[in-house]
């Protein structure tokens, strides 16, 4: 997908020409694609008098390009949580004022205390997101039970592959049995390998835009995020999603004030609304994941909070490896290696 922005309330109505004549302040938000409630931008406008530019991304890469310069003209974003330690490292991260944000509290312990940021100095957690195999039901069996089944002969040009360096050699890597967040150059260069493998079976390295391949029955099997496989599902009940037995990558996605901004305290007013249970649970709702905040998933519909591709039971969840931050001179391999891959 295309980088685009979409512009709400009054601007959207009004056009651009209206940007000079509306004295509202603005706030300029970057998040994830299909990632809030259609009426979570109007209704923050409406109640706090403001304006907001909302734009969409679909990698971290994508949004690493667009702020690394420190002058992208965004005020927040949401990075997957390894990301977070590298904007702090680059000086692109403001701080967290925990007092303008008295929803704190509705997060589940959990997430009060995440790895990558423990006393949330610089990052809110926002949503949880995990990779397996989405596949179709009806064209697809036996269905795939694990990352090997991805290799599979019989999948060639119908299978799709994340256009993410971490999630990919992930799978590689959890095929091979070594854990998603190694930093050992010799299992790195089998995952390699592994993908390189891999690749005349791929019909291409895909997002979100495999979704809809998905649904038309195009494509049989996607390595996807369950966000976005859950959204295929309620598209199309042919589509199915399993956790591969080998284990998979979890991720939390975080909301951040970049430094650059100069609206902070607009900031912090628009990240303690997402924590509002209402609106955490419509965001939630929404975007077909799981929410981080306790206060949301107590009010969710029985049918969505039970739902096992977006709550798996204990035994799945255990299966779950989380994502961490990589060390520069790991990263600096990792990124080679999947030039590599691309370039095979």
């Amino acid at each position: 997908m295309k980088r685009r922005y979409f512009l709400f309330g009054a601007l959207a109505a009004t056009g651009l020409s209206a940007c000079s004549r509306d004295r509202r302040p603005r706030l300029n938000i970057f998040n994830w694609s299909a990632y809030i409630a259609p009426d979570t931008v109007p209704k923050f406008e409406s109640e706090f008098g403001v304006r907001v530019r909302y734009g969409i991304y679909e990698s971290n890469e994508e949004m690493l390009a667009r702020v690394m310069g420190g002058n992208s003209g965004w005020d927040i974003v949401f990075p997957t949580g390894y990301i977070v330690k590298p904007l702090l490292a680059n000086g692109l991260v403001a701080p967290i004022q925990r007092e303008l944000l008295p929803n704190l509290p509705q997060l589940e312990p959990r997430f009060q205390r995440p790895d990558w940021d423990p006393d949330l100095n610089w990052s809110i957690p926002y949503m949880v997101t995990a990779a397996g195999i989405a596949y179709n039901r009806k064209l697809l069996n036996p269905p795939p039970k694990a990352w090997a089944d991805m290799w599979d002969p019989r999948l060639k040009g119908r299978m799709t592959m994340l256009d993410d360096p971490f999630d990919t050699m992930g799978a590689s890597l959890k095929k091979l049995g070594f854990s998603v967040n190694t930093s050992d150059p010799a299992q790195l260069d089998r995952a390699r390998a592994e993908a390189i493998k891999q690749k005349p079976l791929l019909r291409a390295y895909l997002n979100a835009e495999a979704r809809d391949q998905l649904v038309s029955g195009d494509v049989l099997a996607a390595h996807m995020w369950n966000t976005t496989a859950q959204q295929a599902m309620d598209s199309s009940p042919d589509v199915g999603f399993i956790y591969p037995a080998e284990g998979y990558a979890v991720y939390p996605d975080a909301s951040v004030i970049l430094r650059e901004s100069k609206r902070g305290e607009l900031a912090h007013q628009f990240i303690n609304f997402l924590l509002r249970p209402d609106i955490a649970a419509a965001n939630a709702l929404t975007a077909r994941t799981t929410t981080t905040n306790a206060g949301a998933r107590k009010i969710l519909p029985p049918d969505f909070r039970d739902n096992p591709t977006l709550y798996p039971a204990p035994d799945i969840v255990a299966l779950g490896e989380w994502a961490i931050t990589l060390d520069p001179a790991t990263q600096r391999l990792r990124d080679r290696l999947w030039t590599e891959i691309k370039a095979a």
